[in-house]
């Protein structure tokens, strides 16, 4: 009897057993290795310490790194990409910007990678890009809680990427 080579259908020998294998998101400005705790970043000050990016400030004499977020800053690398359509943003530009850069600085205050990048306009709208794809779905999900319309979101297959659109 050939052992582990096909399933069996109820005693003895091995079967062959499928598992779920979580799939995981691919993150090129994840470490690749463990920082030492703590890690200061040169760039804006953050620290990481106990697995994660705070804003404690790191001693004087701990191990330096860019951080995640400086580092796709610097590359113009977006973890997210927000686009906003139609006349509404057009009328009311003010106030939606206002609501991003409210929502950025809520969630930046708890979690440093989450930061803008950039406000730009284009034809027809505006597009926001973020250091984080969470920080993209969280203004989305504000505007769309706030003035209704209609929201898309794409998270890219196997990416940490977001694209996604509101438009009223």
């Amino acid at each position: 009897m050939s052992m582990g080579s096909g399933n069996t259908n109820g005693g003895g020998g091995s079967a062959r057993r499928d598992r779920l294998l979580k799939e995981e998101r691919h993150d090129p400005y994840r470490a690749k290795a463990k920082l030492s705790d703590p890690t200061g970043c040169p760039e804006c000050g953050a620290c990481f310490r106990e697995g994660r990016w705070t804003w404690r400030k790191a001693p004087a004499d701990a191990p330096q790194e860019t951080c995640p977020a400086c580092r796709r800053i610097r590359d113009d690398y977006p973890g997210g990409y927000l686009t906003l359509e139609g006349d509404f943003v057009r009328d009311h530009q003010e106030e939606i910007l206002g609501l991003a850069r409210n929502v950025e600085e809520r969630a930046r205050s708890e979690h440093p990678l989450q930061r803008l990048m950039g406000i730009s306009k284009q034809e027809g709208g505006l597009l926001i890009t973020t250091t984080d794809a969470h920080l993209a779905h969280s203004i989305a999900k504000a505007l769309s809680n706030a003035y209704r319309g209609e929201l898309d979101s794409t998270w890219a297959e196997g990416e940490s990427l977001l694209r996604a659109t509101w438009r009223r």
